[in-house]
This record gives structure tokens, sequence and C-alpha cells, in this order.
């Protein structure tokens, strides 16, 4: 069996699951053969493993720090929030049923076993497994039955280290009361605190880190400084929907869906510095943008309604009729259509829903979801697609809708699969999540944008993938370089200081 380290945080979105990539890419760069581990997520960004299975993204991208291929024993329990009182229950890379907080709460302990030996599998071809915990071990409401935090921890005897964010305010207290409400045996477990995304003179912090060692017995190995680093948000805690990526001469607005999925999407973009990217969520902000793309949602009647109640419909119609160009994908391609059908109310109640009208297509949300990935080439050549024949694309499918009425349409693409999306009426309709991905397909779109706009073509600057393994070192060396990674190495390998 594998050696083992826990990443635990004092809340959420305090950067657990970017401290576990970072040890994930340090630990490989020296030696160890590594995977992450998360018993259980709840997050709508989620991603295809080759063999269909459905899993939690902050995973795959552990997965790729390690130069490893995601794999669902990397995340056996996925949450997607349906509702506010309801989620779909993923076991295993697969659908089992939608369930609200107390029947899952129920359904627990039948978990733990299915959590157990997908862990089991997993540390079996490894040296080390780099494990996340959710939220805060501190929701003493939840310790009964826990099988991801404190409980996760003591199933896989894992020592523990605490990820507190200075930039939060209150680091010092959120620290001292996450430890305080920890049963005896369960502070034994932290063996370490990483106070993280600071910002300044660290010899300022010096007296609050004496005194917390002091109070709690547990030494702060490292505090790391605040740095941007381009991966992926695990969940709509991100901080990418308050920020604009880039001042660029093309204005790109994505609709912030209230059951947004799969933003990963536009990540992208951030490597072309003449995008500006816009999260857009009321209707007076959008203003005269080049492209709006609506994206995946998890309840896309719900999702519909908030765009018809907010007025937003009516600001995409009118950006359209003024020569925006209109991108949706997965729920955001279903929305361009007439009409959203749920018979067997998957989603809810409401049965029925008009779309936007772009698309005379219709869909319906069937029983069962497609979960695959996708390799094709573009065969559209038309519109803002000119150019753009015979270019590679991939990534994957995550849906339960099921689209008629496309073969009035050019087609976007010609996949392993079958064909994928539609083209026509200045617009582009697809279920391919990760598109954006394939750099020659968006810098050819970005170009004609550009041609629309009277301005010269760009060259792309390298691939996305490139672009992550070089955010992959940075963060490791950022990291390697202000935590004790020997005090690491020695809680690894429980008093053994040896790193190789």
């Amino acid at each position: 069996m594998s050696k083992n380290i826990m990443v635990l945080g004092t809340a959420s979105s305090v950067g657990k699951s970017i401290i576990a990539a970072a040890l994930c890419r340090i630990f490989v760069q020296d030696g160890f053969k590594t995977a992450p581990f998360k018993s259980q997520n709840m997050a709508l960004n989620s991603f295809v493993t080759k063999d269909g299975g459905e899993m939690g993204r902050a995973q795959v991208v552990q997965a790729e720090a390690c130069g490893i291929d995601p794999s669902v024993l990397m995340n056996p329990v996925l949450l997607k929030p349906t509702s506010d009182r309801k989620a779909q229950v993923i076991i295993n890379g697969k659908v089992f049923q939608n369930m609200d907080a107390v029947e899952y709460h129920e359904f627990k302990p039948q978990v733990k076993g299915v959590i157990t030996e997908a862990y089991n599998k997993l540390s079996s071809n490894f040296d080390v497994i780099v494990l996340e915990g959710a939220g805060s071990p501190a929701e003493i409401n939840l310790r009964e039955n826990d099988v991801v935090n404190m409980g996760m921890a003591e199933m896989v005897d894992a020592p523990v280290l605490l990820v507190a964010d200075i930039d939060k305010g209150g680091v010092f207290a959120s620290i001292y009361g996450t430890i305080a409400l920890l049963k005896p045996e369960e502070k034994e477990r932290v063996k370490g605190v990483i106070i993280n995304k600071f910002r300044g003179d660290v010899k300022l912090l010096e007296p609050g880190i004496k005194t917390i060692e002091e109070m709690t017995g547990v030494p702060v190995l490292g505090v790391i400084p605040y740095v941007r680093v381009e991966l992926e948000d695990e969940d709509s805690v991100t901080e990418r929907f308050k920020r604009k990526e880039h001042s660029g001469e093309i204005k790109i607005d994505v609709i912030r869906l209230p059951r947004i999925s799969n933003f990963s999407d536009f990540d992208a973009f951030g490597m072309h510095e003449d995008v500006s990217l816009n999260y857009v969520e009321t209707a007076d902000q959008i203003e005269d943008p080049d492209i709006i793309i609506i994206p995946g949602s998890k309840n896309t009647v719900y999702d519909m309604s908030f765009l018809n109640e907010s007025g937003i419909d009516k600001k995409i119609l009118d950006a359209h009729k003024n020569g925006t160009l209109l991108f949706g994908i997965c729920a955001g391609f279903q929305m361009l259509g007439d009409v959203i059908e749920d018979p067997h109310g998957i989603e809810g109640p409401q049965k029925s829903i008009k779309g936007l009208g772009i698309f005379k297509i219709g869909t319906s949300i069937a029983e069962e979801k497609v979960t695959r990935q996708v390799k094709g080439t573009i065969t559209a050549n038309t519109d803002m697609l000119q150019g753009l024949k015979d270019v590679d694309i991939q990534g994957y499918e995550i849906h339960m809708g099921r689209s008629s009425g496309l073969d009035d349409y050019e087609i976007l693409a010609e996949t392993d699969n079958g064909v994928n999306g539609i083209t026509g009426n200045n617009a582009v309709g697809t279920y391919l999540h990760g598109i954006f991905d394939s750099v020659d397909f968006t810098r050819g779109l970005l170009n004609n944008v550009r041609e629309r706009k009277g301005l010269k073509p760009l060259q792309s600057k390298g691939t996305f993938s490139e672009k992550k393994e070089g955010e992959f070192n940075k963060l490791a060396k950022t990291v390697r370089d202000n935590i004790d990674m020997k005090m690491i190495y020695k809680i690894l390998n429980n008093g053994d200081v040896s790193s190789n």
C-alpha cells in the first residue's frame, strides 16, 4: 500500500485543491508515483474519463499534475446539485439517483464501502496518495458518518495538513477554531498548518505564527504567497467570475447561469491576450460583445427560466440581431433551440419551456446520461467558421438531453461518435465540452472575429496543455520554495526524513 497525506482546510475555497495539486507535482518531481484522491466531491464542474466515467475536475487537474490519466477511483462519489435541496449522486462515475440532504445522509454508510474499495485499488498502484477534504473538518453537525474529512483520514490512517486562507482575514482565529473543535484523536492527526494566499512581508506574521503554534501545538510549515496560477477552479466559489481575463480587442460574454456547469470550458481563453472574457449575470452587463457564450447547466429548464425572467434573453437576441456571434455549449446549445422538454421530470416539475429560437430544433431530457470522450474534425466552413474545415478538435460530452431537427443545419463537426453540433444564422451549438482547448480552432475563430473588426490575425502561442504544464511547475516551485518540504516528507514517512 502507498503512503498518504491529506489536505484539509479551515473553510471552503481556502486553496485545498491547489495545494494538493502542488504537492502532487512536487512528489512526482521527486521521483514518486503519485495520485490524487477525494472521496466525495460536490461540484458542477465535472469531466469524463476515457472509459466514460464522470468525476470532479479538481481531481482531474491533480491527476494532470501527477502526469497520469484521470480515473473515477480518484473521486468515487460526485454530488452535482440540481436544485437548492437536491443533488444528482454519481457513484464510480455513473449516475445513481437524485437525493436530498437527508436521504444522502442516511445513504452514507453504504457509500463508505464504495470509497474504501476505490481508495484501496488506487493505493495499490502508487507510491503516494494525496487526499483532499471538502469544506471544513470542523463542521460538527456533519461529523457523524463523515466520509470526506477526518472520517476519511481515519479510514486510511492519513496524517493531515490544515490549509488556512489569510486573504479572507481572521486566519489565526480560523486555525485555532478549527483545531479546537476537533476531537482529541482528530487533533493528533493534524501534523502541520499551511497559511495560504499571503501578500506582504512574512516577517510581520512571525509573532502570530509563534503564538498559534504555542496555542495549538501544531507547527506552521509554510506561508504561501498570493500567486495567480491559471489552473481550473473546482466550483462556483471561484474568483474567476469576478475578474476579467485580459482587456483585449475581442469581447466575449459568458452568461453566468445560476446552475452553470463546466465553466472550465473557458479557461483556454486565458492564453489569448486579445480576448476580454466577462461572466455576466444581469441584462445590463451585456454591452456590444463580439461573442456571447451560453454555457452548460445542471438544470437547463431552470436556467432557461432565469434567462427569461432576468431579461437576458432579450439582450441576447438584440445582440444577435446586431451581429454578435452566439455560441451554445451543451445546455447552452439546447437553449438556442425552440423548446426544451422534460417529460420524466428529471430536472423538476416543469415539463416544458421555450428556448431562444435561434435554431429550429427541439430537445428532450432523457433518463440516461451520455458521458463520453470525443475526437473529431470541423466540417463547417461558413460564417465565423470559415477556414476551419478539417481542424482537429476533442473534448467530452455530459448530457441527458437529446436534440432533434439538426438535419436542416450545417454540421459543425464529424467525430468518432458521429456528428456533433450545428451552425447557421451566425450561431454555433455543440455538446462538446472542451472545444476551446483546441488552440487551432479557437485561434481560427478569434481571427475570424478580428477580420470582421478590421484587425490583423494573430498566431497562437503554444497549446493549452503546454501552458498548463508551465503553470503546474510554477505552482510547485512557489510551494516548494515557501514550505518546509523536509517536514512534509517526515510527516509522509512517519518520521523518516529521506525524500528519495
